[in-house]
Order: structure tokens, then C-alpha cells, then sequence
């Protein structure tokens, strides 16, 4: 379902923020409401679950601005902060709402991160080179909105079920 954006026009660095925001938030809505059984059911081949794409998701934000931008060790940053498939897996023991204060957790610490930072702002990324905050905020838009859709394809498929 297309929501209309709240923000349309005004400063390069508030847009870009809330479309980020505004693509956490649509990720987080394709999980909401979901039981804990559907949250991780499994689809697909891959490891991709309405549970798993938030712990992605918050995998992601830890790479990206607390590795990249901050330059944080890995075992620096308040989780897990590897980009392979490690990132999409949930323990027995988290919940679904805990992995969504998890993403939203890690998203609050990136915007700390990035209040810091000019849009201009480059850090060294060890595949892509020099990243700026400008090029992270799109990438992890594109990204989140991505798995959003994908989140809202699961979803439709545990809901439309007779």
C-alpha cells in the first residue's frame, strides 16, 4: 500500500533523512501484528523471514554508520556488524518486538552518528572505497525499501492464506 510521504520538498538533508526514516518505518510495518510463528516463517530458499529482514536491517545501519562513518571496530558496534547471511539470523529467544527495538535502537544511534556528519562528509568502506553520508543515507533507503517490499510480499502470503 503507496503511503503518501509526509515531507515533499525542503533541505537535500532533511529529505534524505526522512525518506530513510520513512523506509525504517515501512519495514518495521511489514513484521508489526505478525505472530511469532509467521514473523519466522521461511518462504524462500534463502534465509530471508519478515523477522529476519529487521535483524538485517539493523545489521546494515551497524555497518554502514558505525563501522563505515564512525570507524568503529566490529566489536565495537552494539551488535552484529558482519555483512553476510549471519545478518538475517534470530535467536530462539528474540522476539519479534525485540528485533524491532533492536532496528530501532541501531537507527537512533546512526542518527547520533550522522548529526555529526556534513552530507559531503567521506569515510573509507573497505569494498566500495570512499562513502559519503549522502551516498549512505541513499543506499540504505534503496536497501530498506527493498526489503520492505519483500516484507510485504511474505506478509501477504501468511495473510491472504484461506
Amino acid at each position: 500500500m503507496f503511503v503518501m510521504p509526509r515531507m515533499t520538498t525542503g533541505p537535500e538533508r532533511l529529505m534524505l533523512e526522512h525518506m530513510l526514516d520513512r523506509n525504517r518505518q515501512a519495514l518495521i510495518d511489514t513484521a508489526k501484528g505478525l505472530s511469532e510463528t509467521d514473523a519466522r516463517r521461511r518462504l524462500v530458499t534463502s534465509l530471508t523471514t519478515p523477522i529476519g529482514l529487521i535483524k538485517h536491517a539493523a545489521t546494515a545501519e551497524r555497518i554502514w554508520f558505525q563501522r563505515t562513518l564512525a570507524g568503529l571496530g566490529e566489536f565495537e558496534c552494539d551488535g552484529y556488524a558482519t555483512g553476510d547471511d549471519g545478518s538475517f539470523v534470530v535467536t530462539d529467544d528474540e522476539t519479534l518486538a525485540d528485533v524491532i527495538a533492536e532496528f530501532e535502537r541501531a537507527s537512533a544511534r546512526s542518527r547520533d552518528i550522522a548529526a555529526g556528519l556534513d552530507l559531503d562528509d567521506a569515510k573509507p568502506h573497505y569494498r566500495a572505497g570512499d562513502v559519503s553520508l549522502r551516498f549512505v543515507y541513499l543506499l540504505l533507503t534503496e536497501d530498506f525499501a527493498r526489503h520492505a517490499g519483500h516484507g510485504d510480499i511474505l506478509r501477504e502470503q501468511f495473510t491472504a492464506a484461506p
